[in-house]
């Protein structure tokens, strides 16, 4: 199946649509989002990606990120993302979002318009081995330590989104 991403410009704007890898080889901007899973402990779920992803294979990161598939709406894209990758779903609440540019070695570049979005879930995982190799539960201060301490282990992206998530947090006092 082809897959298509829908380019933006800086504001959001849809652009059009091109072919995912083709905008990921062009590092043209395009709509995506991540989103952050918290249990009932406030503990964050982490993923770590299969290693036969296209990109970033065996790293650690949020608990899923995707891409909207034209004409659809970023939030059912982000709630099907989460039961296609984990195998659950749970309501989710947009909390921000921003522009990021990552390049890797294979000469793909993320260059992403990224809705964030948090919920929350305490219930059976039922992860796709396609997507997801591992998961884990950790507070959100294990995981500040566990960056600082294995910085290698960890998707480029989560890096930024890692410290909004937690700025986020402390303003609102919410785990979701």
């Amino acid at each position: 199946m082809l897959e298509e991403v829908i380019l933006v410009n800086e504001f959001d704007t849809p652009l059009g649509v091109m072919e995912k890898v083709e905008a990921h080889r062009k590092a043209l901007l395009h709509r995506a989002f991540s989103v952050f899973i918290f249990n009932s402990k406030g503990e964050m779920l982490l993923q770590r990606r299969a290693m036969a992803k296209y990109h970033s294979g065996g790293l650690w990161t949020n608990a899923c990120c995707s891409h909207p598939r034209p004409g659809e709406d970023t939030c059912q894209a982000a709630r099907r993302r989460l039961w296609e990758e984990l195998g659950f779903t749970t309501e989710l609440e947009k909390v921000f979002d921003f522009t990021y540019k990552s390049t890797f070695d294979n000469g793909l570049t993320e260059h992403e318009y990224d809705h964030v979005f948090v919920g929350s879930y305490d219930q059976p995982i039922h992860a796709n081995a396609e997507e997801v190799s591992e998961y884990k539960f950790l507070s959100p201060e294990a995981v500040k330590a566990d960056l600082a301490a294995h910085p290698a282990v960890y998707t480029s992206w989560f890096y930024l989104a890692f410290p909004l998530i937690t700025l986020w947090l402390e303003r609102t006092g919410s785990r979701s």
